[in-house]
């Protein structure tokens, strides 16, 4: 038997060196922890301040639609033919044979009243210079016997370009009706070599009477272009 009891692991004892050394290695580590705390809050600093909101501009909204051209009938309404009536002449020529039918012809007795416009239209506006559109209109060479003058004034030549000795020709359109007349609403200049001449031609037509052009014997309405000159006679 012992009389003292023996220790199963004996303690030992640190010594002064080991003891700094524990210190400076804590002090390591702690520094170390301090310094890699440090770099985090940089770097998480760093992410705050490259986090930039940006608001993303919606779209633009398409373009409106191009207005629509407006329909026929609102053409018409915002220039309607002129109120007046249309003129008859008899034929020169007495027809052998009875000339056919057209079912579908149009006739109104009030556009033949004699009261308001020469060449307008019984249902026209007072003032109005639109299209009147009594029947279809042909060309030349559509119809079996087109447009022939019966009476035709010569043109007034203008004073003072005659005077000058200055000469021209205006190039004009116009629609000869069922009657053998100039219908003033479809009149149309083409080319000309002096204004001058325009009112003079325009005149001069207006006063002129036609044989309508005819298709199996049926007077329609023909779209005429003609030249028109002007001449200083010797």
């Amino acid at each position: 038997m012992f009389d003292n009891l023996i220790e199963s692991k004996r303690k030992g004892f640190k010594s002064t060196g080991q003891t700094l050394i524990s210190a400076v290695i804590h002090v390591v580590v702690v520094f170390a922890a301090i310094q890699a705390t440090t770099g985090a809050a940089e770097t998480l600093r760093e992410i705050l301040q490259d986090t930039t909101a940006f608001f993303l501009k919606p779209p633009e909204p398409p373009p409106p639609p191009e207005n629509p051209p407006p329909p026929p009938e609102a053409i018409i309404t915002a220039n309607p033919p002129p109120m007046g009536f249309q003129t008859v002449i008899p034929p020169t020529d007495i027809p052998q044979e009875i000339p056919p039918i057209d079912l579908n012809e149009k006739f109104n007795a009030a556009d033949f009243s004699g009261r308001g416009v020469e060449g307008g239209i019984a249902t026209g506006v007072v003032g109005g210079t639109g299209p009147v559109e009594v029947g279809e209109t042909f060309i030349e060479a559509e119809v079996d016997d087109p447009v022939r003058p019966i009476s035709q004034p010569s043109p007034r030549y203008p004073p003072t370009l005659q005077a000058a000795g200055i000469q021209g020709r205006v190039e004009v359109q116009y629609v000869v009706d069922t009657t053998g007349h100039a219908e003033p609403s479809s009149w149309k200049i083409l080319r000309s070599t002096n204004k001058m001449f325009e009112e003079p031609a325009r005149e001069s037509i207006m006063k002129s009477v036609f044989r309508p052009a005819r298709i199996r014997g049926r007077a329609v309405r023909q779209l005429v272009q003609q030249a028109i000159g002007f001449t200083i006679q010797n």
